[in-house]
Formats: structure tokens, C-alpha cells, sequence
């Protein structure tokens, strides 16, 4: 039963006048936090490491940004549009002293030059991934990864798609920028 929730949960979010309901017209999705063991296999699907600089775009509670930058040792940036939100992870961030390692942005991932990162993660709906695919492909350099949890970026070809259950099954999308032809 709890398996069929999170299914049925997932395909109502995924419906972009649904989600709109319960945000901000600027936001791209819902507010659902990743489970850990998602957030650690999407970490490792885009291959972090140190010296990577990874963007979370919807960075939610900012946990994402925090892996990063503690289990993998990158650098990490969150994007995130609900302001309770960006106080609430850059709260976390002070707490754990990694504030030399992640910081949260608060703002539209429309107007936030992401252009630095070595790596981009993200749990946006599939219509917001195609709104925001031009900005990957105009500001992204050749080489950097994209993991997308849950949602394809449409017309782009993953190099790879790994999954992992944490309630229910998550798909993870990982692209290459430059190789997504």
C-alpha cells in the first residue's frame, strides 16, 4: 500500500497544474524531500568528488548541498526559491560548519548563474526541465554532469539511468553536457 501512495504521489506531481496549487508560480516543483539513500545514489551517479562544484537547483531543506560538500567533499551550491526554506538549510549549513563548503542562494534558477558547476542536481518536473534545458545548454560547460532525479530532461539522451528504492522506485537521469544527443 505505502509503495502504490508514493506511485500514485509521484504522477500527481507530476502534472504541473497540480503542483501550482501548492506553490509559487515562480516555483518549478513541489517541495518533496529526496530520501538520503536517494540523495547519496545521485551524488554518486554524477560522480562528485572533491573539487567538484556541485548546484542543486530546488534545493529544498538543502540536503543535497550538504552531502555534497560533507560525505564527497565538493563544493555546493543550493538554489532555492522559498525564502522559510533557504534559512532553514543555511541554518543546517552554520550548524554542521561547513559554511567554507555549501551555501544556499536564495532566488529563481532563471536569473542564478549556475555556469560554474562541474555538477548539476536537480528533482523538478519534467516540464521544468524542459523550461530550463536552454539554460543547461547555453551556460553548462561540455563535461558537466546533469543528474535529474525522477524526471527526464526531454530530447536529451541519459548516459546513464540507475535506480533505487527508498519507499518507492526512483529513476535517476544522468547526462553528460555536451553528450546528450
Amino acid at each position: 500500500m505505502r509503495v502504490f501512495l508514493g506511485t500514485l504521489l509521484l504522477a500527481l506531481i507530476a502534472t504541473s497544474s497540480w503542483a501550482q496549487k501548492f506553490s509559487p508560480a515562480e516555483n518549478l516543483a513541489p517541495s518533496i524531500p529526496t530520501p538520503d539513500a536517494v540523495v547519496e545514489k545521485m551524488l554518486e551517479a554524477g560522480h562528485v568528488k572533491a573539487g567538484d562544484v556541485v548546484y542543486d537547483l530546488g534545493s529544498g531543506d538543502g540536503r543535497i548541498v550538504i552531502a555534497a560538500a560533507q560525505k564527497f567533499g565538493a563544493k555546493a551550491v543550493g538554489v532555492e526559491v522559498v525564502p522559510d526554506l533557504c534559512r532553514k538549510a543555511e541554518q543546517r549549513i552554520k550548524a554542521l560548519g561547513l559554511e567554507d563548503r555549501a551555501s544556499i542562494v536564495e532566488g529563481n534558477v532563471f536569473h542564478v548563474d549556475f555556469s560554474p558547476a562541474t555538477v548539476v542536481t536537480m528533482y523538478l518536473m519534467t516540464t521544468s526541465n524542459e523550461r530550463l534545458r536552454p539554460s543547461l545548454e547555453k551556460y553548462l560547460r561540455p563535461g558537466t554532469r546533469v543528474v535529474s532525479n525522477q524526471f527526464p530532461i526531454k530530447g536529451w539522451k541519459p548516459s546513464a539511468v540507475e535506480h533505487v528504492k527508498a519507499g518507492i522506485e526512483y529513476t535517476i537521469y544522468v547526462y553528460e553536457v555536451g553528450h546528450t544527443k
